[in-house]
């Protein structure tokens, strides 16, 4: 069986998409994803702050309206990134188990939070994570972050950041656990690390056929 599906193209897009199926074949071995990849407004526009933002469509609009004009059957996000609500028409069919949902601090090989130099730079996209390191080294300042896993990795590399905040769920998706990194203490967001599946409301057959791994024991509310 073969699906019509979309996606944010994006390296940690596609990875995620990977895990999907790995998890529906399981019950369904046959099951195929034909895959539209899709640069959605988030990706593109990437002067535009995420701590300016709040629960919208940024990440998911365009993939909205594909499923809305019957362009693909299912939509597959980053739970978090889900918009509040969901547009008319669409449903939640599926929020897998997903993975580690700690943020993590990227540093430098050899570095650790303590041995930083003070005044030290961490490049963050979210005001949640810049409190929560501030509150280990009130010393260290911070930049904003943009961009894809890789690229928000560069600002590190390049010398733009001593170093960056990214979701532990990522890195493993991407296979960077290999990078030294701190866990960082405290709460997520709701749905950090997990995948949501989206189809129509009507499309009762793909309601069906993915709520074999929806694992939703968390409220969005």
């Amino acid at each position: 069986m073969k699906i019509l599906a979309g996606a944010r193209s994006s390296p940690l897009s596609r990875a995620q998409v990977e895990e999907l199926l790995g998890e529906i074949r399981v019950f369904y071995p046959e099951l195929d994803l034909e895959m539209s990849w899709v640069i959605t407004k988030g990706d593109r526009e990437k002067t535009v702050s995420l701590r300016t933002l709040g629960k919208d469509d940024f990440f998911t609009r365009e993939l909205d309206q594909m499923l809305l004009a019957k362009e693909i059957r299912i939509a597959i996000h980053s739970a978090k990134d889900l918009p509040e609500p969901i547009p008319e028409g669409l449903s939640i069919i599926a929020i897998t188990r997903g993975v580690d949902s700690r943020d993590s601090l990227v540093l430098p090989e050899g570095k650790t939070l303590q041995t930083l130099p003070p005044g030290a730079v961490i490049a963050t996209s979210s005001v949640r994570r810049e409190e929560t390191v501030r509150a280990l080294r009130p010393d260290l300042h911070f930049i904003d972050l943009r961009g894809t896993i890789g690229e928000r990795l560069e600002k590190m590399i390049n010398g733009e950041a001593d170093g960056v905040v990214v979701a532990e769920a990522a890195l493993i998706r991407l296979r960077l656990t290999h990078l030294n990194r701190v866990f960082l203490p405290g709460e997520t967001v709701p749905y950090q690390g997990r995948l949501a599946v989206l189809a129509r409301t009507e499309d009762r057959e793909m309601h069906d056929l993915f709520s074999v791994i929806h694992e939703d024991t968390l409220s969005r509310a």
